[in-house]
């Protein structure tokens, strides 16, 4: 190893040069963002703790809501308030709209072949209009409504032979793999099988890959020793990325293979339809699809439980909350029948809770890092070409010039308001916004929405073993998704008179 302890005092010594070396001050001399100094080499990566988004909201809270500082060598600009992600994701939206490239993403999405870490340019916009299209609009929504209700039914009645023996339930697990199904049904025309992927089921290989994701690695801050894999990181990326490709391949094949059979076309089909297509500046070939494929799995699958989880979490927590959510399921639906989807435009109450849970708990706390295309004036600051962008959405929604009493789980604090989660209000950007903004926005929402009713809807809910609200554990499992650390356990009890 004494060669890495050579290569280290090297760039160490170059790193010293580089920023303490005599420079001439003129009058037009750019000013980057205030923000922490850190080390030679490793710059600030020792201030972000195990729980990045809280360890930047301390940060800018000394360094201003829009903060500079060095991750190892890469120039990186922290977004903390509703007014500085604004510039951001809408008034320097263009410059700002492409992807930095990182280890995971190398592996996971094939060289950032799928939309969600493309970088931006035209093979971006086709993908994104295939996926919207053939997924995500309105009228695909609708279409699939009969798929939702299905694994929800069985959802309701597992938890219903649940309530008649008095058992705790793992309500996580069983929302990641009703997600699963529904999505799996929905993009691959099937529900997921355990069996295809290797012994650890196919939730907990997405569960590992949004992880992996998500930690801050090494390599994507001093790229010199990322061949290293000092963490060990890669190595999973690698194995993680094996298994997805393997039951990637074997979903394509099967589509291709059952061409001309008398079934309903799924995603996988439409995007085996584009194969070929040259109408962009890459040819969309097997890699593009599988990449696409995957990101609409994984965006899916375990975001939206995450939400729901992270909204009976606080539901359970605050027992009045959910009595009135209960009364406003009682009143609207009555409690002879199960909420259908056409009741949730009308449960005012129900959007109020989710708005807030989406507030306390956004499904990624640090959105997507982008890259600006070239060198920017923002408020005052320069931001240079190739700066990593982070847009701390878990401290804008703690941002206490925003919001009231910020730590505290309040959904009348909504009421009579017009902010939204669609990123038009920068107060609240549990999806982002801009160009770069989730395109899945309505389908997520549909499902947070119907299922959180339902449950609340159809069952009490109580912990086990006597543990009171007020002890239940609201610790979080940081990664690019942030959900429960525990899973959350507990016991239901069914209302309705059907």
């Amino acid at each position: 190893m004494s060669w890495l302890w050579t290569f280290l005092a090297l760039a160490a010594i170059f790193f010293f040069l580089q920023t303490f070396s005599w420079k001439p001050h003129t009058k037009n001399r750019k000013i980057l963002p205030p923000g922490p100094k850190g080390f030679p080499i490793f710059g600030c990566l020792h201030l972000l703790g195990k729980f990045p988004p809280r360890a930047l909201h301390e940060l800018a809270k000394i360094y201003r809501p829009i903060m500079h500082l060095r991750l190892g060598l890469m120039t990186t600009i922290v977004v903390s308030s509703p007014q500085a992600a604004e510039q951001f994701l809408k008034t320097h939206d263009l410059i700002f709209a492409s992807r930095p490239p990182l280890q995971a993403t190398k592996y996971i999405s094939y060289q950032q072949k799928n939309f969600a870490m493309a970088p931006y340019g035209s093979y971006w916009r086709k993908i994104r209009k295939i996926c919207t299209q053939n997924l995500l609009t309105n009228a695909k929504i609708n279409y699939f409504q009969p798929i939702r209700k299905e694994e929800l039914d069985l959802l309701i009645e597992y938890f219903k032979e649940a309530a008649r023996a008095r058992c705790v339930v793992d309500i996580s697990a069983k929302l990641s793999a009703v997600s699963a199904n529904m999505t799996c049904r929905m993009v691959l025309g099937k529900k997921r099988s355990d069996d295809e992927f290797d012994e650890r089921g196919f939730e907990t290989v997405i569960q590992e890959g949004f992880e992996l994701v998500g930690k801050p690695n090494l390599g994507d801050y001093i790229p010199q020793i990322a061949g290293l894999d000092l963490q060990g990181l890669t190595k999973r990326l690698k194995a993680v990325a094996k298994v997805f490709d393997a039951f990637m391949e074997k979903i394509i094949d099967e589509h291709i293979q059952s061409r001309d059979e008398n079934r309903t076309e799924d995603f996988v089909d439409w995007m085996l339809s584009f194969e070929g297509s040259e109408d962009t500046e890459k040819k969309i070939e097997r890699e593009h699809i599988k990449a696409v494929v995957m990101d609409m799995l994984a965006g899916a699958i375990d975001t939206s439980p995450t939400v729901v989880e992270w909204a009976l979490s606080e539901l359970i927590k605050h027992p009045t909350v959910m009595k009135k959510l209960q009364r406003e399921l009682e009143n609207i639906v009555g409690l002879k029948r199960m909420v259908e989807e056409s009741d949730l435009e009308n449960l005012e109450y129900l959007d109020m809770v989710v708005k807030e849970t989406l507030r306390l708990h956004p499904v990624t706390p640090l959105l997507v890092p982008r890259e600006s295309m070239e060198d920017c004036t923002v408020n005052g600051f320069h931001i240079p070409r190739k700066s990593r962008v982070i847009i701390n959405a878990w401290a804008i929604g703690r941002d206490p010039k925003a919001w009231n009493d910020p730590e505290k789980f309040f959904p009348e604090r909504f009421f009579g308001s017009s902010v939204d989660v669609r990123g038009r209000d920068f107060q609240l950007l549990p999806f982002g916004s801009g160009r770069r903004g989730c395109p899945g926005i309505q389908l997520g929402l549909t499902v947070v929405k119907q299922v959180t009713a339902q449950l609340v809807h159809c069952f009490d809910w109580e912990l086990p073993e006597g543990m009171l609200p007020t002890e239940l554990d609201m610790t979080k499992e940081f990664g690019l998704v942030t959900p429960r650390a525990k899973h959350l356990l507990v016991v239901p009890s069914y209302r309705l008179s059907t």
